[in-house]
């Protein structure tokens, strides 16, 4: 099992799950992280190990929470759903309907759809924001309704990396009459009682773990952002980079305050998968109905598939608001499974058809030339591979 204790328990059909968990765990530079797998709505795989921090002074325990980056994505297209669920939202309907300044630069007829699958041109904020500025919602949105497309909305895909969350998260803010955090805190994760937070109330900070930035690739090695800037348009970069993080980063409590719901969402293996869980069992969950089977399948229906305008050197393929299989990185033998990873390591996945749901959190980030995350992979693919 290595030197580090893996914590939890884990059901005997889900043995391999374990012995994956342990066998990662046990390599000397791995730091902190928990999976989790529920089947049927049931918890059957809960593992936690190693440390909450760098100098490996606190413990991961069970309820350890940490940043998950893109994982976020899926909780923010979630409220959209959910809002659409109830009538109060058309994903058909112009933007601009709901949110009235978007309709700048010749905006007004881009659909709510076009957010959610990454079509709608407006990937990167080509004005610089000052430091500080991805902690100021008015800040961004409003730049956001004054930009222009970068290509012709509707016409291909890129990825919205930071882009994502203001977009849907201000039609949802518009709709709802509250932000995005509180709706998803108040109508989906208090409700089913899943320990995800977009935007952190500071009395937890005790219990989240320091994220640890993957270390720079040595030569030869892939590097994300330089093939970026080789391979991508001139304002690619900014997608990722614009704004840039708060004095003090991803640790610091302006960051986890703040909401920015395509990155800095905050939660635990088992709260990501009780999300997923819900829609793993068609949209219910211990009596709390999170979606009608109906939107479920509106949500994972595939949108947009091949080279990504944005990172061009990787193929995507999107659904409304959430990431699908590809031949490169299947999501499980399923091609209908749907959810979303995040920078780093971190993963959600449904499966209705299996009744699988999959969550990953960690705190030591990995890079390279990858949606989804090698230690998630290997987790998920031993989920799936107990089914058989």
């Amino acid at each position: 099992m290595g030197a580090l204790e893996i914590s939890g328990h884990c059901d005997a059909r889900f043995a391999r799950v374990r012995d994956v968990f342990a066998e990662q765990m046990a390599n000397p530079e791995e730091l902190g992280a928990a999976v989790a797998v529920t089947l049927g709505g049931r918890l059957v795989v809960d593992l936690w190990a190693g440390h909450a921090d760098a100098k490996r002074t606190r413990p991961w325990t069970a309820d350890t929470l940490v940043n998950l980056f893109s994982t976020t994505k899926g909780m923010t297209a979630l409220c959209a759903h959910r809002l659409a669920d109830a009538g109060e939202l058309d994903l058909d309907a112009p933007v601009a309907r709901y949110w009235p300044e978007f309709a700048q630069a010749d905006k007004g007829a881009i659909p709510v759809r076009w957010l959610l699958d990454h079509s709608a041109g407006l990937a990167a904020i080509e004005k610089p924001l000052p430091m500080g500025a991805v902690c100021d919602w008015d800040a961004v949105t409003s730049a956001l309704a004054e930009q222009a497309p970068l290509w012709e909305p509707g016409s291909t895909h890129g990825y919205h990396a930071l882009t994502f969350g203001w977009l849907v998260g201000e039609v949802v803010r518009r709709v709802a009459g509250r932000s995005v955090g509180a709706y998803f805190r108040d109508e989906i994760a208090g409700p089913l009682g899943a320990d995800v937070w977009i935007g952190l109330p500071e009395q937890h900070d005790a219990r989240t773990a320091q994220l640890v930035p993957a270390p720079m690739p040595a030569p030869g090695q892939s590097n994300f952002l330089l093939e970026l800037a080789a391979k991508a348009k001139p304002w690619a970069l900014k997608s990722f980079l614009n704004p840039l993080p708060p004095a003090g980063g991803m640790n610091s409590r302006a960051w986890r305050a703040a909401e920015i719901p395509a990155a800095n969402g905050h939660g635990s293996a088992r709260g990501i998968a009780r999300v997923y869980a819900a829609l793993a069992a068609g949209g219910a969950l211990d009596g709390v109905r999170v979606l009608s089977r109906e939107q479920i399948d509106v949500a994972r229906s595939a949108q947009r598939s091949g080279v990504d305008f944005v990172i061009p050197m990787m193929p995507t393929k999107f659904a409304l608001g959430y990431q699908l299989g590809t031949d490169a990185e299947p999501i499980g033998p399923n091609p209908r499974a749907f959810g979303h990873s995040g920078a780093g390591g971190s993963l959600g996945v449904a499966d209705p058809e299996a009744g699988l749901a999959f969550g990953y959190a960690m705190n030591r980030m990995e890079s390279g030339l990858f949606l989804i995350g090698p230690r998630a992979t290997a987790l998920m693919n031993a989920a799936f591979a107990s089914l058989r």
